[in-house]
Formats: C-alpha cells, sequence, structure tokens
C-alpha cells in the first residue's frame, strides 16, 4: 500500500483551501512525494536491478544538502519499455496513495517536448496538484538514462529497504562526465562535484578517460568547455549562486555564502575538474 511509503511523514502537510502554497510547504511536499516514489520502485518488480542515481540519490541517500527536483534512474535496457513499466506502476499504486494521503490529484505521463528528444534518456513526466490551492503544482521528472559504470551495482538500505544504486565513484564521475557530455550545461552537476568530491577515487583520471573515450568526448570538446567556464565566468558565477539560494538549506547556504559563495565553489571545481580530466583528457 502506499500509505507504508508515506510513512516517513509526520504530519500531513496542508494549507488552507483557497491559500497560495508558500515555497517552504511546496518543497516539503515535494521531499515527501519523491521519498514516495523512491521507495515504491524500489520494492516493485518495475525496480527491480534498477540502480538510483543523481543529485535525488545524494539528496535522499547522502544527506545532500542540495534539493533536486528530479529523480534519476540508470537502465542498461531498453529505455522505452522501462518508462512504460514506471507509467503503468505510477498510475495504478503512486497516484492513488498521494491523493489519499496528501490530498493532491495527479498524472503520470511520457514526457513531450524537448525532453522527449534525446535517445539517451526516456522521462516519466509526474505531476500533482490541489485544484483550491493557488500555486501548488508540483513537477517531478523522472528520468531514466543510461550511464558508463566501471563498478557493480550497489545497494543501500534506509528504513529496511534496499536501493540499487551505482558506486560512488561511479556516481560522481558522471557528474564530471555530464559537465562535458551535455549539450547544455547543468549547472547543478557542478555544485554535486563540490559536495562530493571527496567520493573520486585514486584512479579516476585514468577510470574517467576511458568512460568519455566509450562516450566519444575527445579533448576538443573539454577544452571548448573549460574554455566557456573561464571566458564567461561571470554567468557561470550567476547561475551556480542562483542554485545555492534556491537549492541549498538554508543553513548550508548561509555558510557558503560567508566563505566566497558561488566564485570559491567554481574555482574549486574547475581545480577538481582540471585535476581529473587534464591529464586523462590530454585537453
Amino acid at each position: 500500500m502506499i500509505a507504508f511509503f508515506l510513512m516517513s511523514v509526520d504530519r500531513r502537510i496542508t494549507c488552507r483551501d483557497g491559500q497560495a502554497m508558500k515555497p517552504a510547504q511546496q518543497t516539503a511536499v515535494t521531499d515527501k512525494i519523491q521519498q514516495a516514489v523512491a521507495r515504491l520502485v524500489a520494492t516493485s518488480s518495475a525496480g527491480h536491478n534498477l540502480p538510483l542515481i543523481g543529485g535525488f540519490r545524494y539528496r535522499f541517500l547522502d544527506r545532500s544538502v542540495r534539493t533536486s527536483r528530479d529523480i534519476d534512474y540508470h537502465w542498461s535496457g531498453d529505455l522505452g519499455k522501462k518508462q512504460q513499466e514506471l507509467i503503468k506502476l505510477f498510475r495504478k499504486r503512486l497516484l492513488p496513495g498521494i491523493q489519499r494521503q496528501l490530498g493532491y490529484e495527479g498524472r503520470a505521463d511520457p514526457a513531450t517536448g524537448p525532453d522527449a528528444e534525446s535517445p539517451a534518456v526516456c522521462t516519466v513526466a509526474l505531476s500533482f496538484w490541489k485544484s483550491d490551492v493557488e500555486f501548488s503544482r508540483i513537477e517531478i521528472p523522472v528520468e531514466i538514462t543510461r550511464v558508463v559504470c566501471a563498478d557493480p551495482v550497489e545497494v543501500r538500505t534506509v528504513d529496511g529497504i534496499i536501493y540499487p544504486t551505482l558506486s560512488d565513484v561511479d556516481l560522481i564521475e558522471s557528474k564530471i562526465i555530464a559537465v562535458f557530455g551535455r549539450r547544455l550545461m547543468e549547472h547543478r552537476d557542478l555544485l554535486d562535484i563540490f559536495l562530493f568530491a571527496g567520493k573520486l577515487a585514486p584512479d579516476s583520471p585514468k577510470r574517467l578517460k576511458r568512460k568519455m573515450k566509450a562516450l566519444a568526448i575527445v579533448g576538443e570538446d573539454i577544452r571548448k568547455r573549460l574554455d566557456d567556464l573561464k571566458t564567461h565566468a561571470a554567468y557561470h558565477t550567476k547561475a551556480i549562486q542562483a542554485i545555492v539560494d534556491s537549492q541549498f538549506d538554508p543553513e548550508a547556504a548561509g555558510n557558503i555564502n560567508g566563505t566566497g559563495g558561488a566564485k570559491m565553489i567554481q574555482n574549486k571545481v574547475l581545480g577538481i575538474i582540471r585535476a581529473n580530466i587534464l591529464p586523462a583528457g590530454g585537453a
């Protein structure tokens, strides 16, 4: 039952009918729904050997100070087929439970538009809302993608539930690869590298060289992205700061802003990337 997946909710998060939902309330509800999704997938046949990855994995399993709006999974098989399996699961079990427990209506649909154009990812678009509450709509993309791994899949446990996931080293290396592999940079990758760079291994440069070769990411790609980070440093600093202000827990954001802010993060992450990529990429 979905009530089991929502067992960590200490109290129902509500606001008065017709009253606009505050950002903090919406974030709290989003966290609870994301955890319900992760628990449901981990305990269903559709989630068998489906490793949890990305920023939400860091938030949920590693207590990251950065919130994540999406949920990512690694799948080595047919991405479209797994997408349909998850849609069926969410429609049958997740949506009725969220309606019953939190009072939110919801939908689970295959993503459309630009989100559906990449052959490297299939996305389930989850959306939830209260018809009588302004600005209550919550959107949670569940992305199924494929990551180059050097290590076997591992498992982590939370409250007696087993979650397949990538090794800490594979996951942080995937964040570095994303800096160069994405057509458009997602600055959240830089933040996760800053937070979890300690998970890199002594042989990560060699591992990253092999992975980037497998993905056809060449030295020119690396140079272009590093040049962009340098040439447009002010833009990237502003984008990093926006994530610190909007996605970091308040206490963590205060500590960051008091010790150099986004500029400090940008400089440290560039140093981490150069130490692990330049010897391997030859740039």
